[in-house]
């Protein structure tokens, strides 16, 4: 599942105690397993090659330039959201080719950018962005590649901040409004439909939401052709489950089994003449497990109430526990002598009651200052949703591959707080 083990009492990442990279980096930092990363890309990429998607990693869950470049060496494409994660996309040697662009509130800069750049779609969320779209495609004499985004109104059964794919939700279009799109698509001539992208939603566990998506999508492609309206692209995106705690989330393998037999048939699995193609965009899969969050013991508070190790990272470190309610496994970097355990609450520096990594969690005794904490699972949505509340320097991130490490990021200043401040001259 991931390349972070014990060897000797002590935490490795691969080859790599970790204890070791702590010493030389300081606390608290992200640290990313390579092999974690290529690995989980492969179990992916291998479970659909009969149909031969494009992978577009899913960047918001990490942009690190290390983790995209080694994702884009391995044939992956790209999923931005914003202009920036452009930026990043192409830095990290993404070809434009294989990069699909969604969110529902892109900007005119934005959508001019990516045009120049010549991605490969646009993933549409309503009808207002595609009549932008259109208008900015013909101020450059362009054609732009759009995908609709279908809500298909599936409920994943996951959190209500990360699902997508309801009614009520902010994203998507509806079919009947999909299909009357499709239908006057010749007044938008500088954009060619030729797509529908269906994401509802992260960390789904069963199978079940994203069959019931794709059939209704695939029963909507086949009311299309019968208006002789061919789909090109068919994005099924993300939302595939991570392992955090007690989950038995789908492998690669079984969400291929679930799928697969619904799309042999279509012209997505038309590997031989390319007649359409079918693209997925994995996030939290990929990235999840191939992260930890190491932090350092301040101290051990005792009350009459319960017991707190309190440490060097906090809620504007990795805010998954106080936004989501999230529980990511905690563990000592060095295996204890003793097998006598203290519940605790792990909790930061920060000046909110909200600001813990995890409740009621079972530590050694005799934590001390200075031992070192590993938090599992934060390679995905921990240092992109970081901040530099209470003014704290934004943790560097850390990747290993094999016997070697290397600072990918480096620790914020506090001159890098104030970047691009200054008093006011009145």
């Amino acid at each position: 599942m991931h390349d972070f083990h014990y060897k000797n009492g002590q935490l490795y990442c691969e080859q790599v105690p970790v204890s070791e990279i702590a010493e030389q980096v300081g606390t608290p930092f992200y640290l990313y397993s390579r092999k974690t990363i290529t690995d989980h890309y492969a179990k992916l990429e291998k479970a659909f090659r009969s149909v031969n998607p494009l992978i577009c990693f899913s960047m918001k869950s990490n942009s690190n330039l290390a983790f995209l470049s080694t994702l884009v060496r391995q044939g992956a494409g790209l999923d931005i959201v914003s202009g920036g994660e452009l930026y990043r996309a192409l830095n990290a040697g993404c070809p434009p080719e294989k990069i699909v662009y969604a969110g529902v509130g892109k900007t005119r800069p934005e959508i001019s950018q990516a045009i120049d750049a010549g991605i490969l779609l646009f993933n549409v969320e309503s009808i207002p962005e595609l009549e932008t779209i259109d208008t900015i495609a013909r101020s450059k004499r362009q054609t732009a590649n759009v995908s609709l985004r279908i809500n298909p109104g599936i409920d994943p059964k996951t959190h209500r901040h990360i699902t997508t794919g309801k009614k009520g939700t902010k994203f998507g279009i509806d079919f009947q409004t999909a299909f009357e799109i499709f239908l006057e698509r010749n007044d938008l001539p500088n954009l060619n439909i030729s797509g529908l992208h269906v994401h509802i939603g992260s960390q789904i566990t069963s199978g079940d939401p994203f069959v019931k998506a794709l059939k209704k999508v695939l029963d909507f492609v086949k009311s299309l052709e019968k208006e002789k309206i061919e789909i090109q692209y068919l994005n099924l995106g993300g939302g595939l489950a991570a392992v955090y705690h007690e989950e038995n989330p789908q492998s690669a393998d079984q969400y291929a089994a679930r799928l697969l037999p619904l799309l042999r048939k279509t012209r997505f699995a038309d590997k031989k003449h390319r007649r359409g193609m079918l693209i997925f965009e994995p996030g939290r899969f990929i990235a999840a497990n191939s992260g930890i969050f190491v932090t350092s013991v301040l101290y051990v508070k005792k009350t009459r109430e319960k017991n707190f190790v309190i440490v060097d990272g906090g809620m504007n470190d990795l805010i998954r526990p106080a936004l989501y309610d999230a529980y990511h496994e905690i563990a000592s970097v060095k295996k204890p002598d003793s097998a006598a355990t203290m519940l605790s609450d792990v909790v930061g520096p920060i000046c909110e009651s909200g600001d813990f990594l995890g409740t009621g969690r079972k530590l050694p005794v005799g934590l001390n200052p200075e031992d070192l904490l590993a938090v599992f699972g934060t390679g995905a949505y921990g240092f992109t949703m970081s901040s530099q509340y209470n003014s704290r320097p934004r943790s560097p991130e850390v990747m290993v591959s094999g016997r070697y490490f290397e600072v990918v990021r480096t620790r914020e200043t506090y001159r890098d707080l104030v970047r691009g401040e200054r008093p006011p001259i009145f």
